[in-house]
């Protein structure tokens, strides 16, 4: 976390005054798409060329939480993680024959001539690392996983962070006896894939999608969420909760894969996570091979299953932004409470009474990002729209002469009045569990 905090009894204190980001007025005049318009201005994310974006205190807070789902669901399926390097051998690459028919991977060639890769994936890289500890048939089955920075040559970074030339991916590998096996834990994916995207906001509107399986598989399988930004377009059943992807919807006879129904209706979506059956692709040229119960020698069977986090928080920000700015799920939010402030220098009753509400909050572990500044109300609440913390609470002298506090619903936009008891359960019952 990259605040410049405040200490008191040894509890950093999120101040607003404090933290070196601001605002903007106005997005980058050579942005298009929404999810960068919105989050350069609220200062989550800054631009530092075409589809590489530096992700500041508020964005990267949002981001870590993203990431924290994903790391506790890819843990109840027996995830165990790891961290690669994104600098690949060439050597690797040439393996898999993919050194020469990847038309975006990045190559790169130092001053001793030897040649690598800035890792797109990482097949090439957790096959021969799995070959050092398989073995046998009783070292199956088991996964890993890594969030990793990826890059890709990217020519058509128009999309935000939806479409990036680094961005940061959970990619996880799982390594099996036999297809039946992978099978088995490939659908326990499905699930798990379907809770992440539950958690972080989206789930309602995001659909299971069949897709080509390429050389893999008749299908692989996607994780589309509708959003009028996006650039897939799929067919969805409502009565199964499924689509099918435009590329295969024909070869599926126009028709749900599950229950034959031809109702289906169209929307545009955005990729969000993606699952493929491997098989035998990228452990045979490796020989990542076993011996069995009779000692013969078997190939090793993969999955493998990606999230990008970063396209995760952009979609996010596609479906749920609003004229006024950036609309947070409570979990994923980069606070749960925003506490802003409104008197002046010379009136220290307002100031202590936001002091006390803050230590309250706190101590009952709600993460409260508190609005210091001097600045007038009209700002701060329009700041405080365009950062899009679910709960506004706002302390001034008039509320205190009531007796009350007012909070802005930030999703809904209502807003009321309430007693102090009444404030500390609303704020309570948005602080993530």
């Amino acid at each position: 976390m990259i605040f410049k905090v405040i200490y008191k009894d040894k509890k950093p204190i999120m101040r607003q005054s404090q933290l070196f980001t601001r605002t903007k007025k106005e997005a980058p005049s050579d942005e298009v798409a929404k999810n960068a318009k919105l989050l350069i201005r609220a200062g989550f994310v800054d631009k530092l060329q075409a589809g590489v974006y530096t992700y500041l205190p508020l964005g990267l807070r949002v981001l870590k939480k993203i990431e924290n789902i994903i790391r506790e669901e890819m843990n109840t399926v027996g995830g165990q993680e790891i961290l690669m390097p994104s600098l690949q051998p060439k050597e690797n690459w040439q393996t898999t024959g993919r050194w020469d028919t990847m038309d975006d991977l990045y190559k790169i060639t130092d001053t001793s001539g030897r040649e690598n890769a800035l890792g797109p994936t990482h097949e090439e890289i957790v096959v021969p690392l799995a070959k050092q500890f398989i073995s046998s048939y009783r070292d199956l089955p088991f996964s890993t996983y890594q969030f990793q920075n990826k890059f890709r040559m990217e020519l058509r970074a128009k999309s935000g962070i939806l479409r990036g030339r680094e961005f940061i991916m959970k990619d996880m590998y799982s390594f099996h006896r036999d297809e039946a096996d992978m099978v088995a834990f490939y659908e326990k994916m499905k699930a798990v894939y379907t809770r992440v995207f539950e958690r972080v906001g989206i789930g309602a509107t995001t659909f299971l999608t069949y897709a080509s399986g390429g050389s893999f598989s008749k299908y692989s399988h996607e994780f589309q969420t509708i959003t009028s930004a996006g650039e897939d377009f799929i067919y969805i059943c409502d009565k199964c909760h499924l689509a099918v992807n435009k590329e295969i919807i024909e070869d599926q006879g126009n028709a749900c894969p599950q229950c034959q129904s031809k109702d289906l209706r169209t929307e545009t979506s955005v990729e969000v996570g993606n699952i493929f059956e491997l098989k035998t692709k990228y452990s045979a040229p490796f020989n990542l091979s076993y011996k069995d119960e009779e000692g013969k020698d078997q190939t090793v069977v993969m999955g493998c299953y990606g999230i990008g986090l970063g396209r995760v928080l952009g979609t996010v920000v596609e479906v749920y932004g609003d004229d006024n700015g950036l609309v947070w799920p409570a979990e994923i939010a980069p606070f749960s409470v925003h506490l802003v402030e409104l008197g002046n220098k010379d009136d220290k009753t307002v100031r202590e009474e936001a002091q006390k509400l803050y230590d309250e909050l706190t101590r009952d572990g709600v993460e409260v990002l508190w609005d210091d500044r001097e600045l007038r109300p009209g700002e701060k609440f329009a700041e405080s729209d365009l950062i899009g913390i679910p709960l506004r609470v706002v302390v001034s002298a008039k509320t205190l002469a009531a007796g009350t506090f007012e909070i802005k619903n930030r999703a809904t936009g209502e807003v009321f009045m309430v007693e102090r008891a009444v404030l500390l359960e609303q704020c309570n019952q948005c602080k993530v569990k």
